[in-house]
């Protein structure tokens, strides 16, 4: 996830590109011909037999085959027992660059299921420098799954396009489904195992994947790819996608279930893993997101004119205690990684909560509408961590951010592991839990004379007239003086300060903070790395 080379998908340094290389390069907004962006639309009924005809001049020529999700499993299970081949790219993708691809139009008259109603039009991504190898991709109806046969013509290029040139069995990078309107796609699968879904507010942003392999240990991330789709469409508004994932040190069977709806899209995820090697540090319901920089991380040397660029802003947690953690993102200086030990997980996600375009003022890619992603395991978890990975970043085309769940149990080669959780893609600022104020802003002070630092953490959801007690634990430096007040002019809004010397030799001083009733807590247990 550092941008270290991995699993072939290659590199970028462009803004707005398609979809992101293995954690080494970030899409702005995406302004390839429709864009990706979502229309609010209510999930409908499940579709009639009708709307399940397979487009003939999009078959291949094969006949339909059996398809289930137990043959998805077994065929997973198979392959984790044989060593692992890569599929090698496309020798002609290398040349297909961003001008080509975002001169490639996908033609509107062969869409897929592009003459049904609703939300569920399929249109394909043709390969290119950042996606070289090529994924099968097949539809099913009935049971049964035909193979899609790539064509050339199916995208319109300008004459000396690349993409034209990659001839008539290059195969697919991977695809995207359509909103009713046929004007913006609200889910994408493209390069490795990474997709993403748009928020209510018609933008994408952070990224999700199937699996997460040894991220945070330098030097041995893997990246294993979805290398087989199977697409079933199950409603006016939802698209099931079964995929086969492989990798040196793992295979897997996945089923998302997927829908969209008013207020963003949700993914039911049912998975089947199997290692074929013990993995030093497998990640579950993994995200992945960028942070340069906010109104208390502008980092020295930062020339860009807008006030905050991040795609993200914090990660919270849900503690089976009830507890609410949040963990405000920040812009290390080295790689680092934060531990949350958990006895089984309700939940976790990467949030954009501030939502001001005035604190952004980019009116570009719009970082005020990037989505939220939350993970709800919905099967017993079982003990482990959440972990979230950083790494330094000097520009916004980097995701320099993961966040995933580890289980307590090491996974060794020939196992299974059953995973089921639900992905929720949403632009609402969901609450911690009733009567919990939420960090709402972070702001930093260098240091002075004395060597006192400063950081200023306000909070929303605070009634007027409490006056809640303020908790702190400081490791790594002293707290020399803390206060705490209602922000005059903002009702609900309290204030909370620290001033803080840090330990002599450097390093971080690591903050934990809240507010509290006496010992009943009454804000968002809140960490903060300090120096980091």
């Amino acid at each position: 996830m550092s941008g270290r080379p991995g699993g072939g998908e290659g590199r970028c340094g462009l803004r707005n590109t398609l979809f992101p290389a293995p954690m080494a390069c970030k899409a702005g907004a995406n302004t390839h011909d429709e864009g990706m962006t979502l229309i609010d639309r209510r999930a409908m009924i499940a579709a009639t037999g009708a709307a399940l005809i397979l487009p003939a001049h999009l078959s291949a020529q094969t006949r339909p085959e059996p398809f289930s999700w137990d043959r998805l499993v077994a065929r997973a299970q198979r392959l984790s027992r044989t060593p692992f081949v890569d599929v090698p790219p496309h020798p002609r993708a290398a040349h297909v660059d961003y001008d080509a691809i975002n001169q490639a139009r996908f033609r509107e008259a062969r869409t897929i299921w592009g003459d049904l109603p609703g939300d569920t039009g399929i249109r394909l991504f043709p390969l290119s420098a950042n996606a070289p190898q090529p994924v099968t991709i097949a539809l099913v109806v009935g049971g049964r799954a035909t193979p899609l046969r790539y064509d050339p013509a199916m995208f319109e290029t300008p004459g000396g396009n690349a993409v034209a040139a990659l001839g008539p069995d290059a195969g697919f990078a991977g695809f995207r489904i359509m909103n009713a309107a046929r004007d913006a796609d609200w889910l994408a699968f493209l390069g490795a195992s990474y997709f993403r879904a748009a928020g209510a507010q018609k933008q994408f942003g952070l990224s999700a994947r199937g699996i997460a392999i040894n991220t945070s240990l330098p030097g041995k991330e893997e990246f294993p790819r979805f290398t087989h789709f199977w697409l079933e469409r199950t409603g006016r508004s939802s698209v099931t996608v079964h995929a086969l994932l492989d990798g040196a040190s793992i295979t897997g069977a996945f089923r998302f279930v997927n829908s969209l709806a008013p207020d963003g899209v949700r993914q039911d995820v049912t998975a089947a893993l199997f290692p074929r090697r013990a993995i030093e540090e497998l990640g579950l319901m993994p995200m992945t997101s960028m942070f340069w920089y906010d109104q208390g991380n502008r980092a020295q040397g930062v020339s860009d004119w807008r006030p905050e660029v991040h795609d993200s802003d914090m990660l919270a947690i849900r503690s089976t205690d009830g507890t609410a953690h949040t963990r405000p993102l920040v812009n290390p200086t080295a790689p680092r990684a934060s531990i949350f030990v958990e006895p089984s997980i309700p939940g976790f996600g990467l949030l954009q909560r501030d939502r001001d375009f005035d604190h952004y003022q980019d009116d570009g890619v719009f970082y005020d509408r990037r989505p939220s992603l939350w993970a709800t395991p919905t099967a017993p978890s079982g003990g482990g961590q959440v972990r979230l990975y950083e790494f330094p970043t000097d520009s916004e085309y980097t995701d320099n951010v993961a966040a995933y769940w580890t289980p307590a149990v090491q996974p060794r080669g020939g196992a299974r592991i059953d995973a089921r959780y639900r992905l929720d893609w949403s632009s609402a600022t969901a609450s911690p839990g009733p009567m919990v104020a939420m960090v709402d802003a972070v702001r930093r002070a260098a240091a002075d004379a004395q060597g006192i630092e400063r950081l200023v953490v306000d909070f929303s959801g605070v009634s007027a007239g409490e006056k809640p007690d303020i908790w702190t634990d400081v490791a790594g430096g002293t707290l020399v003086k803390r206060a705490g007040y209602p922000i005059l002019g903002k009702p609900g809004f309290y204030r909370v300060v620290l001033d803080l010397r840090r330990s002599r030799g450097g390093g971080t001083t690591d903050i934990r903070l809240q507010l509290r009733n006496g010992q009943a807590p009454f804000s968002e247990y809140v960490h903060y790395p300090l120096g980091a």
